[in-house]
This record gives structure tokens, sequence and C-alpha cells, in this order.
């Protein structure tokens, strides 16, 4: 079997039982191929670390959007743990060239396959968790999806509060809001930008952001809240 250390310090987590790393990498194909070498693979582990991951990204959604609804987090959620998404994640730090691939699988390009990657990053924080605890698995999470978290966030909560302040617009009157950067400031690398909404050459929302799609965004919200 393979030396982990490269691995870890990779992930940044110093195992204290290392089997536990190495199970998560051992794909089902492995174990039938090599039994004596391997006698069990990392689909419990998978089944484990789907719940830790989904529950640590539910609750860093909660409190970073404290007014979203249920629908517009689950949404988020799902794009967050998307197979799609873990497998990119898996892949940028390298658990594809660890695994644990039967001779067949290795052959029919299993190193590549969304499915494997994502069940390999599942097992992996699943490991971390039997391994460390909660703490350590959902710390290890957010670092990993720090970037996936912002984006989708920003992305998710720009499109629901112009759409729903649109549709709310739309249903009064046939004027529909205009968004305008009324301020920019702040460094090249850090910049903040204020936005207003309009409508019917009424200012209804004013908001500020990292970027202008956020100022808009918050700008939206600003108005939805007034209207209701």
């Amino acid at each position: 079997m393979a030396d982990l250390t490269r691995l870890q310090q990779i992930l940044g987590i110093r195992f204290k039982e290392p089997a536990l790393l190495e199970q998560a990498l051992i794909h089902s194909s492995y174990t039938h191929e090599n039994p004596a070498a391997a006698s069990t693979n990392n689909e419990r582990m998978e089944f484990l670390g789907d719940a830790i991951l989904g529950a640590v990204i539910a609750e860093r959604l909660y409190h970073l959007i404290p007014g979203a609804a249920e629908g517009e987090m689950s949404k988020l959620r799902a794009a967050l743990v998307s197979r799609n998404s873990l497998s990119q994640i898996a892949k940028r730090i390298g658990l594809d060239q660890y695994l644990y691939l039967g001779k067949g699988e290795e052959a029919s390009g299993g190193r590549s396959k969304p499915s494997n990657l994502a069940s390999v990053l599942e097992a992996v924080i699943a490991a971390i968790f039997l391994d460390s605890g909660w703490d350590a698995a959902s710390d290890f999470v957010l670092r990993l999806f720090d970037t996936e978290l912002k984006e989708a966030i920003d992305r998710g909560v720009e499109t629901d509060y112009k759409s729903r302040l649109q549709n709310l617009i739309l249903s009064r009157q046939p004027d529909v809001p205009v968004y305008r950067i009324i301020e920019a400031s702040g460094p090249a690398h850090n910049r903040s930008f204020t936005a207003e909404v309009i409508v019917s050459d009424a200012i209804l929302g004013r908001g500020s952001g990292k970027s202008k799609k956020t100022a808009e965004s918050e700008a939206a919200r600003s108005a939805l809240e007034k209207l209701a």
C-alpha cells in the first residue's frame, strides 16, 4: 500500500490512525481483485461522509444567509455537494492519484470518473471525522469549499433577490427594476460597490458589496424588505 504522508500534508490533517485514510481510498473494485490486501472498501465511509458534508454545508449556509428561505438554501447546498462539484474538488487536491482501483476499473478510466472522485472525497471526510472528530471534519470541509461557498452564495442570492423583486414589481405594474452603480471605492484588489434599484424613477433600495452583482443583489433585498 502507498505511503500517505504526502497526502496528509495536502489535506492539512495528520492522522492518528492512517489506516482510516487508507481505507477511504479503496474502491470496491480493488477489494474484489485483492481480497488478501484489502478486506474492506470505502463505501461505508462514503455514506457517512455524505451526511457529514451535507450537515456542515447546511449549517454554514444557515449562518451566512440568514434571510434565505429553506428552498433557496436547499438549492445552494445541492449545487455545492453535487457529484460534479465534489469530483472537481477531489481532483484539485489530487485524490485521483491516490485511489486504489482494480485493474478493470483502472483500464476503464476509473481514476477520472466523477462518481469515483466524489465518493473518495466523501470517504476522506468520514475518515477525518472518525480519526479526529466533528470539529476537524467541519474545518476541513469549510477550508476545502471556501471558494465554492462564496461563489454559490453570490450566484444564488443574486439570482433569487433580483428575480423575486422583478416578479413582485411586474405583478403590480409594467415597469421593471433598473439597477445603477452609484459608488465604487477602495483599491483595485479590494473594491466596494454601492448600487441603487429604481422603478418608475423612484429609488426602492440601496445596497453594497464586493462586486457589482452583489451590490445589486443587496439593493434588491433592501427593496423587498421595504415593499414587504
